[in-house]
């Protein structure tokens, strides 16, 4: 049976948004996924703003409009037209040179069919001030420059605000709200499943998922345990693009994983390229054996899932193949705050049954512990 890139490896999905389709993308790779969204999109409407600055744009077309996500371009035309204001809203913004933050945005706007074309700009709302800051901030007349902006689900980082102090006349669209989810509890296993280095992964596909991650985190009281554990080479940080990836830095999330391209395929494509180093091959009383996240397959026998800690302790052995390692050292490695030397015996003797012809591989020192022996 072959592996797939991502088999015997799980992946905890935070998205709200389009997380089945990340999930069915994980499993054609073979991984597992475990679920917990930790941000709800709400969408605004006529209460929340929307209405009024589309009515506004309407009365009084803008010169140019700022498109920042792909949600805010559909979510906002679509509320337009379930207010039968579509058309005015599309008469308005015709004249408007438009400007869309990265190539999820751009596609967004020109399946809108709002324009044929867009270029592509750098996917950072620092790179859309520095844009407006090279232009003059008035029009011939005098009038300030009339922008629209479409905002994220968490005001777009200030980007109304920091285009107001060029002197532009700035309209901020609402479109939706970014906030934690009415249930914590699916986010909260997830969170502590990072913690405690139960998934190889987690991913992000947006910036504010991860703040909103490191919150939930923080009032469970894990958010060092989930830095530490988000090392390289440990819990992977699967982020969609530049932004989602500054965030985790900030918060301190290192060992991140990042596709050239913000797409969900292409991240995961990203994810399973990088974890094609993580599988370990290892030769076993001259059988070979690859262990595969939670998966071992010995020679030509099918595949066979090992525990966290069966694997741990494979993982352990193998890092120093021949040296011995004392159970002590298993306890303190792969069992933490457990004391009882009994755990190690059992979870070894069935690790040696996992293996089968290659079990007799981790070999017993007496009064000093195992070893893993070559060959």
């Amino acid at each position: 049976m072959t592996l797939g890139s991502l088999s015997g490896f799980t992946v905890a999905v935070t998205a709200d948004r389009r997380s089945e389709e990340q999930a069915s993308l994980i499993a054609r790779r073979g991984g597992e996924v475990v679920r917990g969204p930790v941000i709800k999109t709400l969408p605004l409407d006529d209460e929340g703003g929307t209405r009024e600055a589309t009515e506004d744009l309407i009365d009084r077309p803008p010169d140019a409009v700022v498109l920042s996500t792909a949600l805010g371009v559909r979510g906002w035309f679509s509320a337009a037209a379930g207010m039968g204001l579509e058309e005015d809203l599309f008469a308005a913004l015709s004249g408007a040179e438009v400007i869309a933050r990265g190539r999820k945005a751009v596609g967004a706007v020109v399946s809108s069919g709002l324009v044929e074309e867009v270029p592509v700009s750098r996917p950072t709302y620092a790179a859309i001030v520095d844009l407006f800051t090279d232009r003059a901030a008035s029009r011939a007349d005098g009038t300030p420059t009339r922008v629209a902006v479409q905002l994220d689900g968490d005001g777009s980082d200030g980007l109304a605000e920091r285009l107001a102090e060029l002197g532009l006349d700035v309209v901020p669209v609402p479109v939706y709200r970014w906030l934690l989810p009415d249930d914590l509890a699916p986010a909260e296993r997830v969170v502590l499943a990072v913690a405690d280095g139960r998934v190889d992964a987690v991913s992000f596909t947006s910036a504010h998922a991860v703040a909103n991650f490191a919150v939930i985190a923080a009032s469970l009281g894990v958010l060092d345990r989930v830095r530490a554990a988000c090392g390289p080479g440990r819990v992977a940080v699967v982020c969609v693009g530049p932004v989602t990836a500054a965030r985790a830095q900030q918060l301190g999330l290192d060992g991140r994983v990042e596709p050239e391209q913000p797409r969900l395929g292409a991240m995961v494509a990203r994810l399973a390229a990088a974890f094609e180093g993580r599988a370990l091959d290892l030769s076993l009383d001259d059988v070979p054996v690859r262990l595969q996240g939670n998966l071992v397959r010995v020679g030509d026998r099918a595949p066979v899932s090992l525990t966290e800690r069966e694997r741990s302790v494979l993982e352990v052995l193998s890092e120093r193949q021949g040296a011995v390692i004392s159970k002590q050292a298993l306890l303190q490695r792969v069992w933490h705050d457990d004391s009882d030397e009994h755990a190690v015996e059992v979870t070894v003797g069935r690790l040696r049954r996992r293996l089968g012809p290659a079990g007799g591989s981790i070999e017993t020192v007496m009064r000093r512990g195992y070893r893993l022996a070559a060959g």
